[in-house]
């Protein structure tokens, strides 16, 4: 189990360009593939770690590792999560002193703006889809639809903190969901 978890955030560690909420994709078809836990327990971990302090996908994790494997699964996911991110910062670093002007290397970071981009959006739409914020017609969904609108209005247009609108929606989450 060890071998396994160390391995699956490795590979995640080696793909996490644009960082945490671009993976979740890649982290969630793993962890359903191996049947480590099911979609809405996986969703659940998302929140949870998106409202932790630090990096979702080091929150994840952690989340994941003690659900495997207590504390060794801990340490094993994380370590594993931590280190190709470590190994390929010193070596592009080490490379980008180098050639950090040439117009080939700021074209390919142009181009994986986008990218990035489009990872985060899917996942986006992926959890939406999954918790019935869209797709579904009901009285629950047009409510969830609403939270969702005000908080990325709040966002947007007003410029409040996150951790305010995290701490307004999950009070209104309780007054009409409770």
């Amino acid at each position: 189990m060890l071998w396994s978890l160390f391995w699956l955030f490795f590979k995640v560690g080696c793909m996490a360009f644009g960082g945490g909420y671009a993976i979740i994709p890649i982290i969630e078809r793993e962890i359903i593939a191996k049947g480590w836990m099911q979609h809405e327990a996986f969703t659940n971990i998302v929140a949870v770690s998106a409202m932790a302090p630090g990096s979702v996908a080091n929150n994840m994790a952690i989340f994941i590792g003690y659900q495997q494997a207590g504390i060794l699964g801990v340490l094993t996911s994380v370590l594993g999560i931590i280190l190709p991110p470590l190994i390929i910062l010193l070596l592009v670093a080490a490379f980008l002193y180098r050639v950090y002007k040439n117009g080939v290397v700021e074209a390919i970071f142009y181009g994986l703006k986008p990218v990035v981009t489009g990872l985060i959006v899917y996942a986006a739409l992926r959890f939406a889809i999954s918790n019935q914020i869209i797709g579904t017609y009901s009285l629950d969904s047009l409510g969830l639809f609403l939270i969702f609108a005000l908080s990325f209005l709040a966002l947007l247009k007003f410029r409040l903190h996150p951790v305010s609108i995290l701490l307004c929606s999950g009070i209104i989450g309780v007054i009409f969901y409770g």
